[in-house]
């Protein structure tokens, strides 16, 4: 169930349509009943063979309380597992809704976090193909079954009987006596259907599924445009457009260009790992622009993949379905449950950073400008400039060489780097499985089994798929194939992390920035997160948006400790560890280039924020991104970190949509837990502080109101001057500050 109560609060699909027998009683109706019942028969004996032989379908076997079946994926199994799926799915909500008892928080609320247990089983595999393995064959699948996905959400969460069933256990005397977390579960299950139409009737109830069928076509689309862009245009060089490109980046781009047929040259994919480090260093400023327009162009090419359409036709189905329910507007509605509780709030926290934020890019291109004209280079700073000449300037200011700094931090190191924190804070061990009982869906997959180092007690798995190849959507990501649970015995965790490293020549280590280190470790917080789990009921496994990515940013303060800097931050080839000097220049580097960091990560929030508090009629998305950045003063010389056509937080689904200022948000809670680690006697690895950092931030999941859950940690709300003195921005009322 929780699948299905997912999908309907993201927007993200589940689904299909059963046709009634026919009971027509005119002349011949018993030989077409007779028919009909050896055809439904014969159907059954059908299903019952797939369900037996699909491995998609079928139950997890294998060690740790069951694995998936990575091994056996067959996309020729997909669709009749999702049938399968959601017909099994469909029966046991049927059951409950037509309980002759009383409804309860047993036979109602704890019997729907009974269900779907297959279609959740699919849904790992589904998901394997939507992000790390996808291919033309794929999509054609997921463009086919996005509407019937959605109808089938669409049935579940406008199931009169079921709801009523809700509603009864909400509104009762039994809520009074149920347990906290039990109370919140009700509340949940309660608000994932009234928010989701549930309390619609008749025509409204048939316009509210249709809309949300058309957005899972429409989100589906969105999101294999930009994996095409990014697929199709790869951007390939010779030996003479090598200059100032760092060896490593040189060999892991041969290595690409390669693989794709193109032995001889050079490939820089159009992923920001890619874009990234070659806007960094290459000398060569047409490349560079050339380079930067093709990935700030992903879905704006007046081609076959461009989005704007699909993304004016989604705000408006999204205004439209928000206004069947009463909002005056998205994000009214999406906000409602989050800890922002309404656009004005989060908008009001964006505007107190964004004129500092904008103040210190003026600053970065001035030095940006001056260290140009000094090197008689004769431009003006353009944004395919800004990550080159930054580097210039850190080099000249901070004697701070990225690559230089690159050497320290190799993905093998960094992750026994994680396993150290994960051990001295949540008391969790890492021992890898090599023995090929834990099937993978890649060879680049990596297993690792999770113990309390203590007891020795099996806490759960975590996967690591760390390289960029073709079919996997870019950028960093975590993700949990099963969750904690002990409602029906315990469930263990089954958790995966997966980055876009770009692997190197064999043999080669594989070298990261600062940057991808950092984010790293967020990813891995969110496997801790899930890790660390206590609750007893699968929903609680979900989170609030502007509270989840809290816990993942705050692991990231421990990459520059003094533990992982001792032991696993040495050099690549002498194998000595970071010296002091570097970490000093490191350190005061800190608030470097964080109107860049700044700016472009706010800008994408704003913009993404207005869209859904604006009226949708008629809107051009590329006018009203241009006119929205022209009004808020965004400097000319850096985009958006998101451009709007190719924003798949917001328009290739509905997690982060009118929802990306969650990162500020969560960031305002970071800066002010890191501080409390800070103050302590133990510095970043006092006991006392982080047992309650686990006790209250990350054991509880959605247990707890994240509200209550920061008071129970930090015995206070936060504040958001630690977020600006983090930014080396001027904290209200501290004279001087951040200067």
């Amino acid at each position: 169930m929780r699948s299905l109560l997912l999908a309907a609060a993201s927007g993200l699909a589940l689904a299909a349509c059963s046709q009634p027998a026919d009971t027509s009683s005119d002349a011949g109706a018993a030989s077409s009943t007779d028919t009909q019942a050896a055809q439904q028969m014969q159907d059954a004996s059908m299903t019952d063979q797939a369900e037996a032989t699909n491995p998609l379908i079928a139950e997890w076997d294998g060690p740790f309380g069951g694995v998936p079946a990575f091994d056996q994926m067959e996309l020729s199994d997909l669709r009749d597992a999702l049938e399968i799926g959601m017909d099994r799915s469909r029966a046991e909500i049927e059951a409950i809704a037509n309980n002759p008892d009383a409804p309860t928080f047993e036979n109602t609320i704890v019997a729907m976090e009974r269900t779907g247990d297959a279609l959740d089983r699919v849904f790992v595999y589904y998901g394997i193909w939507s992000s790390n393995m996808s291919s033309p064959e794929f999509r054609e699948i997921q463009r086919e079954m996005a509407p019937v996905l959605s109808a089938f959400s669409s049935e579940i969460t406008q199931n009169e009987a079921l709801f009523e069933r809700i509603r009864y256990v909400y509104e009762g005397e039994e809520m009074a006596t149920l347990r906290p977390d039990q109370q919140r579960l009700v509340q949940l299950t309660y608000d994932s259907f009234a928010r989701n139409g549930a309390t619609l009737e008749g025509a409204e109830a048939e316009r509210y599924a249709a809309i949300q069928s058309r957005l899972a076509e429409l989100h589906t689309r969105f999101a294999n445009n930009v994996l095409a862009d990014e697929e199709n245009y790869v951007t390939y060089l010779n030996d003479d457009q090598l200059s100032g490109l760092p060896e490593s980046f040189v060999t892991a781009a041969a290595n690409l260009a390669a693989q794709r047929d193109h032995e001889g040259e050079y490939a820089v994919l159009n992923t920001r790992s890619s874009m990234d480090p070659f806007l960094t260093y290459s000398d060569e400023r047409d490349l560079r622009e050339e380079v930067w327009r093709t990935y700030y162009n992903r879905g704006d090419n007046g081609d076959e993949y461009d989005n704007n359409a699909i993304i004016a036709e989604i705000l408006q189905l999204r205004d439209e379905r928000v206004g069947l329910l009463g909002y005056d507007n998205y994000a009214q509605w999406r906000l409602e449950n989050r800890m922002a509780g309404n656009p004005e709030n989060a908008l009001e926290l964006m505007e107190t950073v964004w004129p500092a934020a904008i103040a210190r890019v003026e600053e970065e291109v001035a030095q940006m400008q001056a260290l140009a004209d000094e090197r008689g280079d004769d431009i003006t700073i353009e944004p395919w400039d800004y990550r080159y000449y930054m580097e210039k300037v850190r080099q000249a200011e901070y004697d701070l060489n990225s690559e230089e700094v690159k050497q320290y931090f190799n993905i093998e190191n960094l992750r026994e780097a994680m396993f150290y924190v994960s051990g001295e804070l949540f008391g969790f061990a890492f021992e890898e499985i090599t023995d090929g009982s834990v099937p993978v869906f890649h060879p680049d997959v990596r297993v690792w089994e999770v113990t309390d180092n203590e007891s020795g007690d099996h806490i759960g798995l975590w996967y690591l798929d760390p390289y960029a190849r073709q079919g996997k959507r870019s950028g960093a990501w975590a993700t949990s194939y099963r969750g904690h649970t002990t409602f029906d015995g315990e469930e263990t965790v089954l958790s995966s992390n997966n980055s876009n490293f770009i692997q190197g020549a064999p043999g080669e280590p594989v070298l990261i920035s600062f940057d991808d280190a950092t984010t790293f470790f967020h990813e891995m917080g969110h496997a801790l997160h899930a890790l660390s789990s206590n609750v007893a009921y699968p929903s609680l496994n979900g989170g609030v948006r502007d509270y989840t990515e809290f816990q993942s940013q705050l692991l990231e303060r421990w990459v520059l400790t003094e533990p992982v800097i001792e032991n696993y931050l040495r050099h690549a080839e002498t194998g000595e560890p970071m010296p002091d000097d570097l970490v000093a220049r490191i350190r005061a580097a800190s608030t470097f280039n964080q109107g860049f960091a700044t700016t472009e990560y706010l800008a994408s929030a704003l913009v993404d924020m207005y869209f859904h508090t604006a009226d949708p009629e008629g809107i051009d998305p590329d006018a009203f991104e241009r006119e929205t950045l022209e009004r808020l003063g965004m400097p000319d010389e850096l985009p958006m970190r998101h451009r709007t056509p190719h924003f798949g937080h917001i328009f290739s689904g509905e997690g982060y949509s009118a929802g990306y200022y969650g990162y500020m948000w969560a960031d305002v809670l970071t800066s002010d837990a890191a501080e409390a680690f800070a103050e302590a006697p133990g510095g970043f690895y006092d006991a006392e502080v982080a047992e309650r950092m686990v006790q209250y931030l990350f054991a509880p999941r959605n247990s707890i109101d994240p509200a209550e859950a920061y008071r129970q940690f930090r015995g206070r709300d936060a504040t958001v001057e630690p977020l600006m003195r983090d930014r080396g921005f001027p904290v209200p009322g501290e004279e001087g500050e951040g200067e």
